[in-house]
């Protein structure tokens, strides 16, 4: 352990208060939130320091659910979608709850099955401004709208491009029948080449391949 200023030193970890979980500088964690309504906040820990009494503080990099941000929740962003924002703060250890992961978008896609504790992050978030990085993804479907990951969607083997079952006047039930698809545009090039049978998809699985949707 390093020794910092004014009888500060620096930890390698901290044990969370109530439990046998261990925290290390770049986990994710559950902070307590001040109105026991809300759910608990989400950040990464960026340092862990105790001063002369043995008080615990970490220093964190808040994640900002949709809701919270200028912007607020899209009808694209997923219910476990967090944006890791450019604000800091440091708060005492005790307010740590738990530990938690916070998953690329990728990766998030491919879990079959999706924890309490697993959120995903795919874009960064400017506090003060609003603005976002990256500003642009890739859209999908006829509503031009940003993949989210907790809708069902399905490939035209014309176009390749991925749709949702509601804006192809089709229910999910339908949809998850499905063994070939192609889109009203493309349907119309090639007579409605279009059979019954199934797997659910979605833009980050591989064509043809069946694939198991999430479970929470």
């Amino acid at each position: 352990m390093a020794k910092t200023n004014k009888g500060r030193k620096d930890l390698d970890s901290y044990n969370i208060k109530g439990t046998n979980k261990t925290v290390r500088v770049g986990d994710c964690v559950l902070m307590r939130p001040s109105d026991s309504d809300k759910p608990p906040y989400v950040a990464r820990i960026e340092k862990i320091e105790a001063d002369h009494r043995n008080n615990v503080k970490v220093k964190v990099r808040w994640y900002y659910r949709p809701e919270e941000s200028m912007g607020g929740r899209r009808q694209f962003h997923g219910a476990k979608e967090l944006f890791l924002s450019d604000h800091y703060d440091v708060q005492s250890a005790h307010t740590i709850e738990g530990k938690c992961v916070v998953h690329s978008f990728k990766n998030y896609t491919k879990l079959e099955n999706v924890g309490a504790e697993d959120y995903f992050c795919r874009f960064e978030y400017k506090a003060a401004t609003g603005g976002f990085t990256p500003d642009r993804v890739a859209v999908y479907c006829k509503c031009e709208m940003p993949y989210n990951p907790d809708d069902l969607m399905v490939q035209c083997e014309g176009c390749k491009d991925w749709f949702h079952p509601n804006c192809m006047n089709m229910t999910i039930e339908q949809a998850k029948k499905l063994e070939h698809f192609l889109c009203s545009d493309c349907s119309s090039e090639d007579d409605g080449k279009q059979s019954m049978n199934g797997f659910p998809v979605s833009p980050n699985s591989e064509p043809k391949v069946e694939t198991k949707r999430r479970k929470r």
